[in-house]
């Protein structure tokens, strides 16, 4: 490691004090045999082979002997003011076969005559035999002043310990050091960071390089040092306690695998080196026990990122630590935002509520998930810590409310990342999904693939996060996205083992049968239409039918397949998915559409007795009763039919933060008879006398409902998706903020869309009515908001079927438009777009899965429904 200043070999007028070589006096030599015992011990083979770790402990044992003797014979003895600090791996007590020795000469401001004289009789034995050194001369205020000017030097001397001569001077400079650290650490914080951050942009990831650096790359050995120096400036606890069931078992754990591989790799190298090659990966797994070079790839990807996660909790915990300065001094406390049941923001992170209980509520993971996903915010370490010891599993099937906390999880692209690595790094995605321990970390064998697989998986779950509007079924493509490859790593057709674990998972979850069997479906055949589309005559009328007869002539799953195909292509790698793959799978899905029959067309559903019940109880009711779930119910609110009262029904439930998961738009004898199925955002529901009251008062024109869901959308300290900018200085992912102290002194950042909005149209069954469909991203008071610019565009609403799946809305209007045009279609089109959250604009170099390749602006079918 470097420090306060170094060098490899003499040189004229040196710092040590020695002058050229030729003038120096005849040196012992001894130091010769030092060299040969380090190489007889790299050497050794067979029986007489030590272990890595036996081996670090053996050459810090040998160079400390050697260094004392020496030490002693040019006088570096207790009171003599001199003595030998050593740093890098020799102060932390695990010199590698061919690392450097770091060592410092301390004194205490002595003649330079005398300095000269034990330099040279310290240094030159060392560079006789050949044995690498990184040297330093220094009086301790010397050695404090250049650690006070740079962070490299810094972090070294905080890891500097006594070998040899006067103790009081080495205390007297480690003491020094780490005072001068805590003391400073406030100024110095951010230049740590972005140390960090370079060190991280120049070195990689190493969870997923192909020949990864194990000392500076991200998640490597420098990571775990780093966390170190916080916790000496009392900043952090070190590492983050992980559970022992957790992958890893924790990051001291991961610390000594990635260590004894870099033991493995100098020795079997010849000399140092940092980054793990191809060629000597099996040698270093069969040397460690741990297998082939793919064994020994996921030992380094499950560390790595156990590290990673330990080091961005550490980095976040310091920076929260951090005294506040200028004016965030005369801030109060930072206060505690509301997120959803049981989950609030509080410093920049997402934590429990004081009244949340884990034990008696299952749901609270998948809920403390989608509220770090739907707002970018990272889920603090004490957070984790309390579910993975205190929450229950889920019981089976899940609930339908964590179901729909999943697919948000699964909806919020690129967002989803970092809380699902926090959930695994945990053991709390283990938990939740039992299969994923076979694919947790597993290298790919075909090297197009960027990801390791468990990687694989969520990344394309991100791109298929913005497809989602493309599709009738956006829940299961997410799904099916998540866990098309689950059945790799099991010593089979991973295709039809993932088909059975796909059937496994859906009854887990709640799905009911029929979807069960399409995302079963969806993971055997999903690389159906890549396989034949690139391999197979596409004029050829049979490869077509082949499709469809395969696919059982289902619409639906020819279409989340064809998206799927994108997505699962776009997360492999760069150049996987390209214009010629994706004109010739479109292609397939055109011909293979053809062939099916047309679409089934949507139907209203009918009254059930309860709504009639109501409906013919009064001019105006509102009852409201448990529903399937601990936190959903129904509600029924009839009313006098009358134009804009579907927008005014919608907007009292969503000022009363009651959000819908669906409802059943329909009418009885005059009557407006809706039923919605919703789900309070934070405890208990209003009572139904009161939403009674807000619903006449609303019809009335004494509440001008959208007017205060705007005012509500904008006051929010939790922003919609898709309603502003994030905060600065916020993290979106899972990184530290550049200001530590941004994030609790603004609100709750929001984050956009991840789908595009669509609106299509088709034919209904009666004339004089027309279908409309709308797939978008939710939004607060999304349904009051649409239906308000149907019904002031003089478009009447005689039945609709809404759908909140997960955080993608899909609604089927049967309409009947005051002039039905394709201009008047169009016009009504733009104006619910512009209602919508839409997607923010993606830099150069982010892919929004829209491209030339996309299916964009289809139906059911994978083309135009009009």
């Amino acid at each position: 490691m470097p420090f306060v200043s170094t060098g490899h070999g003499p040189a004229p007028d040196d710092e040590s004090g020695a002058g050229p070589r030729s003038s120096q006096p005849n040196i012992s030599v001894a130091a010769t045999d030092l060299a040969k015992t380090r190489r007889q011990l790299t050497d050794a083979g067979g029986a007489n082979r030590l272990d890595a770790a036996g081996l670090r402990q053996v050459l810090v044992d040998l160079h400390e002997f050697w260094l004392t003797s020496k030490g002693a014979e040019l006088g570096i003895k207790p009171g003599s003011g001199m003595a030998i600090v050593a740093v890098g791996g020799l102060g932390r007590g695990e010199l590698l076969p061919h690392s450097d020795l770091d060592l410092i000469l301390l004194h205490e401001d002595l003649s330079p005559e005398r300095v000269s004289e034990v330099a040279d009789g310290l240094w030159y034995p060392l560079w006789d035999a050949n044995i690498p050194l990184d040297h330093s001369v220094r009086t301790v205020p010397q050695a404090l002043q250049v650690a006070g000017d740079d962070i490299t030097a810094a972090l070294g001397l905080l890891e500097a310990r006594h070998i040899a001569g006067d103790e009081d001077l080495s205390s007297l400079l480690i003491g020094g050091v780490r005072q001068q650290w805590r003391t400073d650490i406030r100024n110095r914080f951010p230049a740590v960071v972005d140390h960090a951050r370079d060190r991280w942009r120049r070195s990689g990831d190493i969870a997923h390089r192909a020949e990864p650096d194990l000392k500076n790359g991200r998640g490597g050995l420098r990571d775990v040092q780093l966390l170190g120096a916080l916790a000496i400036a009392q900043l952090t606890d070190g590492m983050a306690n992980l559970r022992p069931d957790s992958p890893n078992a924790g990051p001291q754990v991961a610390y000594q695998r990635l260590l004894d591989i870099r033991t493995e790799l100098h020795r079997i190298a010849g000399r140092a080196r940092e980054q793990v090659r191809a060629q000597d990966a099996d040698e270093i797994g069969a040397a460690l026990g741990i297998g082939d070079r793919f064994d020994l790839a996921r030992v380094i990807s499950d560390a790595a990122r156990t590290i990673g996660y330990s080091t961005d909790v550490g980095l976040r915990t310091a920076g929260n630590a951090l005294p506040r300065r200028g004016l965030a001094k005369l801030r109060r406390s930072p206060i505690r935002r509301p997120l959803d049941e049981g989950v609030v923001e509080h410093n920049g992170e997402i934590v429990l509520a004081r009244n949340a209980i884990p034990s008696k509520d299952p749901g609270l993971i998948l809920r403390v998930a989608s509220s770090s996903a739907r707002t970018g915010l990272p889920i603090s370490a004490s957070t984790l810590s309390r579910l993975a010891d205190y929450a229950p599993e889920l019981r089976e099937p899940w609930p339908s409310e964590a179901l729909s906390d999943l697919l948000v999880l699964l909806g919020s692209g690129p967002h989803m990342v970092a809380p699902i690595e926090a959930l695994d790094r945990t053991g709390l995605w283990g938990r939740l999904l039992p299969e994923w321990g076979a694919v947790r970390d597993l290298p790919p064998r075909d090297a197009i693939h960027t990801w390791t697989v468990d990687r694989h998986l969520v990344e394309t779950a991100v791109y298929a996060g913005s497809m989602t509007t493309r599709v009738s079924r956006p829940d299961l493509l997410l799904l099916g996205a998540l866990i098309h490859d689950l059945g790799k790593g099991r010593g089979a057709d991973h295709s039809m083992v993932g088909a059975e674990l796909a059937v496994q998972v859906g009854n887990r979850i709640g799905l009911w049968p029929e979807d069960v069997a399409i995302l079963s479906e969806m993971v055997r055949h999903h690389l159906l239409l890549p396989t034949i589309a690139t391999r197979r005559d596409l004029d050829d009328p049979a490869t077509a039918e082949e499709v469809v007869e395969t696919l059982r002539h289902k619409r639906v799953l020819l279409e989340l397949l064809a998206a799927l195909a994108e997505a699962d292509s776009r997360a492999t790698g760069p150049g996987v998915w390209g214009d010629w793959k994706a004109s010739l799978i479109s292609d397939l899905v055109r011909r293979a559409t053809r062939l099916l029959d047309g679409d089934e067309l949507v139907a209203p559903e009918p009254l059930t007795e309860e709504m009639i019940e109501v409906a013919e109880s009064g001019d105006f009711g509102v009852r409201l009763s448990p529903a399937d779930g601990v936190h959903t119910y129904s509600v029924i609110m009839v009313a006098p039919d009358r134009p804009g009262l579907l927008s005014k029904m919608a907007g009292v439930l969503a000022l009363n933060g009651l959000r819908s998961h669906s409802a059943n738009v329909a009418h009885h004898r005059g009557r407006a008879v809706n039923r919605f199925i919703v789900v309070p955002a934070f405890g208990e529901p209003p009572e139904a006398g009161l939403l009674r009251q807000q619903l006449i008062a609303a019809v009335e024109g004494k509440v001008k409902v959208l007017d205060r869901l705007d005012k509500r959308e904008k006051d929010s300290p939790v922003p919609t998706i898709g309603t502003v900018t994030s905060s600065p200085g916020a993290s979106t992912s899972g990184k530290p903020p550049d200001d530590p102290e941004a994030v609790a002194a603004n609100a709750v950042p929001a984050l956009f869309a991840v789908a595009p909005p669509r609106v299509l149209w088709a034919e209904a069954p009666a004339a004089g009515e027309v279908l409309m469909e709308l797939r978008t991203d939710d939004r607060l008071g999304l349904l009051s908001r649409v239906s308000d610019v149907m019904e002031q565009a003089g478009a009447r609403v005689r039945w609709a079927k809404v759908a909140t799946l997960g955080s993608t809305v899909v609604d089927t209007f049967c309409l009947v438009l005051a002039e039905d045009t394709p201009a008047a279609r169009e016009s009504l089109a733009e104006k619910i777009v512009a209602v919508c959250p839409v997607p923010r604009p993606r830099t150069d170099d982010e892919d929004d899965g829209t491209g030339p390749a996309s299916f964009g602006g289809t139906g059911r079918s994978g083309v135009p429904i009009s």
